[in-house]
């Protein structure tokens, strides 16, 4: 059944086209937006927006979220390899836990995350960029975290398995409305 939900905050939800009735909403008087949600109810017991999975407007956050605070997170880490690490001593430790051609490596996973992350927050080259990303994350899942336990503390996995299923997620569902990538395809169509 179509029903119409107010986006101003309130929550309101009408079976029948109208306006929002609530007078301390933003959009108090104003349209409410159509939704194709099969139970209005969800909408009146959440009083939420965020919870109606039909909320066209807001869609496109989870992506732009996903993608800038993953893209920050390897963009630092490239950086800091770079700099406060060093290639050098990144390459030694390569080949101390068994990565073959540890000073070919070392700096392509640096530039990879660093230059990668910075794609990943602008949304470009998403899905080939997460590929890359991956690749490292679980080659670091695998060869570096998985016999130290769960807890990064310990040197555990959860940080490096974390971001290998956000950058699957990406490679997987694409960058989102609000990218460089939906830019590009829009123009090219």
């Amino acid at each position: 059944m179509k029903h119409y939900l107010c986006t101003g905050g309130c929550g309101g939800v009408s079976d029948s086209a109208g306006v929002c009735q609530d007078k301390n909403c933003s959009l108090y008087g104003k349209e409410m937006q159509s939704c194709d949600c099969e139970n209005s109810n969800a909408h009146r017991t959440s009083k939420s927006l965020l919870w109606c999975m039909c909320a066209e407007k807001w869609r496109d956050i989870a992506p732009l979220a996903l993608r800038v605070v993953t893209g920050v997170l390897f963009m630092a880490h490239g950086y800091q390899k770079l700099t406060e690490i060093t290639i050098t001593k990144f390459g030694g430790f390569l080949g101390s836990v068994g990565i073959p051609f540890p000073l070919f490596f070392a700096p392509v996973v640096t530039y990879v995350e660093l230059i990668g992350g910075i794609m990943l927050i602008f949304g470009f080259m998403t899905h080939w960029v997460s590929k890359l990303l991956a690749l490292i994350m679980l080659v670091a899942v695998v060869m570096v975290h998985l016999d130290k336990g769960v807890f990064v503390a310990k040197g555990g996995y959860e940080l490096a398995l974390l971001l290998f299923v956000a950058v699957f997620s990406l490679m997987i569902t694409g960058a989102g409305k609000w990218s460089v990538d939906y830019l590009l395809a829009k123009k090219k169509n």
